[in-house]
C-alpha cells in the first residue's frame, strides 16, 4: 500500500502528474484543488505527496490520489464515505478548498456543494446527513453546528428532521425509514450510525 510519495514530476496533465521516485514513474491523480496549489511547479522540480491508495475487486487497476497535506486525505477519505461519492467522483468534485466544502457541510449549505462538479441536489443532501457535525477539524470557521450528531433518545428526531429538512422525504416515509432501520440494527446509538444504516440499505448495501 502506497501512502507517500516523493520525487521529480516529469509532466503535468490536466487531473494528474506523472511523478518520478525511486526511478518508477507513478501516475498521481489530483484534486482540482490540489492541482492549482502545483501550477508553479514546472518539470524537474521536486514535490511530496501523502496518498490515498484505492484498489478493489471493481477497480483492480490502482489508483494514487494526491494530497499536499495530511490533513486533506483525512478530509477526502470522510467525503467518500458517503453514499454515491467515490475516490473517482470526489477527484473530480473537490475544485475548491476543502475547508470550504467542510464549512459547506458543516454549515447545511446544499446550493454551494452543488456548486462542486459532479454533485447534484441529492448527493449534497446526503453529503450534509452523513457529513455533519464531523467537518469542525477541516472547516475553515472552526464553527461545529450543534444538534447535527445527537447521541441518546434524542437522536431519530434529529434523524427524523433529516430525511424531511434536507432529503425531501416525506414523514410518512421518514418514520418507515427509521423504524425498518432499527429493526435491521436494534444496537444503533447515534443519529450518525442511523443514517449511515438507512443509506447502507437504499444503496443495496
Amino acid at each position: 500500500m502506497i501512502g507517500y510519495l516523493e520525487g521529480t514530476i516529469i509532466h503535468h496533465e490536466t487531473d494528474h502528474i506523472l511523478l518520478l521516485a525511486g526511478q518508477v514513474g507513478y501516475e498521481v491523480m489530483l484534486p482540482a484543488v490540489v492541482m492549482a496549489s502545483l501550477q508553479e511547479l514546472q518539470a524537474g522540480d521536486t514535490v511530496a505527496l501523502y496518498i490515498y491508495h484505492h484498489q478493489t475487486d471493481r477497480q483492480p487497476k490502482p489508483v494514487l490520489i494526491g494530497f499536499r497535506e495530511l490533513k486533506e486525505k483525512a478530509f477526502f477519505q470522510k467525503f467518500i464515505s458517503v453514499a454515491d461519492v467515490g475516490p473517482l467522483k470526489a477527484v473530480k468534485a473537490l475544485s475548491m478548498p476543502m475547508g470550504e466544502v467542510a464549512t459547506a457541510i458543516e454549515q447545511r449549505d446544499v446550493a454551494k456543494l452543488t456548486q462542486l462538479k459532479g454533485i447534484g441536489r441529492r448527493t449534497a443532501q446526503k453529503l450534509v446527513a452523513t457529513l455533519a457535525g464531523k467537518m469542525e477539524p477541516f472547516a475553515a470557521t472552526g464553527r461545529p453546528i450543534t444538534g447535527t450528531a445527537a447521541a441518546g433518545p434524542e437522536f431519530t428526531s434529529v434523524v427524523y428532521d433529516t430525511l424531511i429538512g434536507q432529503l425531501g422525504h416525506k414523514p410518512a416515509a421518514a418514520k418507515r425509514l427509521i423504524r425498518e432501520a432499527l429493526i435491521r440494527k436494534p444496537d444503533i446509538e447515534s443519529a450518525e450510525t442511523l443514517i449511515d444504516e438507512i443509506y447502507r440499505q437504499d444503496r443495496g448495501g
